[in-house]
């Protein structure tokens, strides 16, 4: 841990960090691992996204980006300089606390970090990631769409850029979601874990279970599943869209959709699965 970050972090395990495309599901994540006594902060949004990384995100992403993951010395010691105030901000209630407090783990959800994720794991060695993976053709027809906003250009083509806004979305969900599992699976390793929302919507036990010993957390899985899992109706709704912009997203997203189990039998079946109407999972 690089000597500018609070030294009593070192007392709780972290960072574990939780990202996504926007519009994933990763709320309903971030309140089953505090479930879990893992200290997520306490400066949030209405999607349990913390506002301190958020804003982090909108001051480095697109510079970071745009060097394409290779940033100059001067730009790597502002985000570095500006990392360290960012923990230090997020961490000040845990710090503030007594030693034997209730948080076994800290780290926290902004779904961007995706973006940031070999620049993070550049600053925190030890950092655990949980990538959060929903249907990209679900995602098409998301009305969240602030990553596609907000950073889109820094990730479609010109070409790409012209495009109806289901198949940016779809342009964007495949190369990020692709970018980013080939660094976990390769430099995180056994510290990365990628989750589809659909398996916690159909199977919410093992899914909880898994993401809880991988973070080395306890809790109890039945009783967090009754309480934060409830799938939306949004589920497939790519399904109702009109057949020629289906093939096209086939078209643009196949090697993620194949790669992330959602061209086989099974993993259709798991994404169009008839759900209960929740309370909003959130993004």
């Amino acid at each position: 841990m690089p000597a500018c970050w609070p030294p009593s972090v070192a007392n709780v395990p972290g960072p574990y960090v939780l990202g996504a495309t926007g519009g994933s599901g990763t709320r309903v994540f971030a309140r089953i691992v505090r479930h879990a006594a893992m200290f997520v902060g306490t400066h949030l949004n209405v999607s349990d996204d913390s506002l301190f990384f958020g804003d982090y995100s909108d001051r480095w992403i697109d510079s970071l980006m745009n060097a394409a993951g290779s940033p100059s010395n001067h730009l790597h010691t502002a985000m570095v300089r500006d990392l360290a105030t960012t923990v230090g901000q997020h961490l000040s209630p845990l710090l503030a606390e007594p030693r034997d407090a209730r948080w076994r783990a800290w780290g926290w959800k902004e779904p961007r970090s995706l973006f940031l994720l070999p620049f993070l794991h550049g600053q925190f060695p030890e950092l655990k990631f949980v990538h959060v993976i929903r249907d990209g053709r679900d995602m098409a027809y998301s009305t969240n769409q602030n990553q596609l906003r907000k950073h889109g250009h820094t990730l479609l083509t010109p070409e790409e850029s012209t495009w109806a806004p289901p198949l940016r979305s779809m342009a964007l969900w495949t190369r990020l979601n692709i970018q980013r599992a080939d660094y976990g699976e390769t430099h995180l390793r056994d510290r990365y874990l990628r989750l589809r929302f659909e398996d916690l919507c159909r199977a919410p036990h093992p899914t909880i279970a898994r993401m809880l010993h991988f973070l080395g957390l306890q809790a109890d899985i039945e009783d967090v599943a009754r309480l934060e899992v409830s799938p939306p109706p949004t589920l497939g709704r790519w399904q109702t869209q009109a057949s020629m912009q289906i093939a096209e997203l086939h078209r643009i997203g196949h090697v993620a959709l194949e790669r992330f189990g959602y061209l086989t039998a099974e993993g259709q079946r798991r994404s169009s699965v008839a759900m209960r109407p929740p309370s909003e999972t959130g993004s």
